[in-house]
């Protein structure tokens, strides 16, 4: 009898050893500055969701062995370099920063705290790393490829519109670095002469700018509009593409939640994959490496996606040969 309590004592032990290592563990300690809401139905929380879900994937359980704390911006740039300092002030070990305009405070309240940033638009040019293959410094992360891809969603929103001749750009002057924002509108007006249309490029500094802008797009009769990289856009999309289709306006996107909302299509990096993507970066981070070292990588998977029900709505007919090559048709 005592032995077989003997042998039992062992194997409640022996079963018991994983969980008390666990209990024991110290919780890695990492925070999240987003320039955007907390909101669901914002599409940046969606991103920063899809970060952690790559994270649990890669053995991090939040309120296990991971602590995390969570600043938003709700679309201020005052307030984002207010939170980078605060969180700064924690000294957690990472701050992952998602876009651009939330590592640039960041990288200016710290040069010693690893950054993760999340889809960057052009890390060289806003000078958050020396290289993409060497970072150099204290960030790292992805980047969705601001400016290479203005063209081509031009390009597809002619083919999509017949016989397009005027299209506005609503775009984000403080969205990004001068240099940055200064290639995005040079690709953008190249694009245009290139493909003979007459550009009207729109700024929104913020989305009180919104009813003026889109007051000036229809003033001047444009026949369709491409939203431009921000991720102050991007969190504002569902009004963006309600706005649009109320104005009978054919809109492109630079990430598919601009077409989930409404919006006649997008062409970019699929950011939830992105996001899960920079999970990798973190985990390296958290297990000892540099940032200085890890490559800031680009994004495996782009998609194009089509909303055939907003289409409808505005007289258009997709052709099939354009249909085909999409990778999601919204029905």
């Amino acid at each position: 009898m005592r032995r077989r309590d003997f042998l039992a004592g062992l194997l409640f032990a022996a079963a018991m050893q994983p969980a008390r290592a666990q209990q024991g563990e110290a919780a890695r300690r990492i925070a999240i500055l987003s320039p955007g809401g907390s909101e669901l139905h914002d599409p940046t929380f969606t991103t920063i969701n899809a970060f952690l879900r790559g994270l649990q994937e890669l053995g991090y359980k939040e309120g296990q062995n991971l602590t995390v704390e969570r600043e938003y911006a709700n679309g201020s740039s005052d307030r984002l370099a207010e939170l980078a300092s605060e969180l700064v002030r924690r000294k957690p070990e990472m701050v992952v920063a998602l876009s651009t305009t939330a590592a640039l405070p960041l990288k200016r309240a710290t040069s010693t705290i690893p950054i993760v940033a999340v889809g960057m638009a052009d890390p060289v040019a806003d000078e958050l790393v020396a290289s993409l293959a060497r970072p150099g410094g204290n960030v790292t992360g992805t980047t969705f490829l601001g400016p290479e891809l203005v063209a081509k969603r031009l390009q597809m929103l002619r083919e999509v519109v017949p016989g397009l001749t005027r299209v506005a750009a609503l775009w984000h002057p403080g969205a990004y670095s001068e240099r940055t924002m200064a290639g995005i509108r040079n690709e953008v007006e190249l694009a245009a002469r290139t493909l003979g249309l007459q550009l009207q490029l729109v700024p929104a500094a913020s989305p009180d700018d919104f009813a003026g802008a889109f007051a000036a797009i229809v003033q001047e009769r444009t026949e369709a509009l491409i939203v431009m990289p921000s991720p102050m856009l991007f969190g504002e999309y569902k009004r963006i593409a309600g706005i649009a289709t109320d104005s009978r306006l054919p809109a492109m996107g630079a990430a598919r939640e601009f077409a989930e909302f409404g919006g006649l299509m997008s062409y970019g990096a699929n950011l939830p994959d992105l996001a899960r993507q920079t999970a990798t970066h973190a985990d390296k981070i958290l297990k000892g490496a540099k940032p200085a070292e890890l490559p800031v990588e680009q994004p495996v998977k782009f998609e194009l996606v089509i909303n055939l029900k907003t289409a409808r709505e505005l007289g258009l007919t997709i052709g099939r040969a354009f249909l085909l090559v999409a990778d999601d048709v919204i029905e």
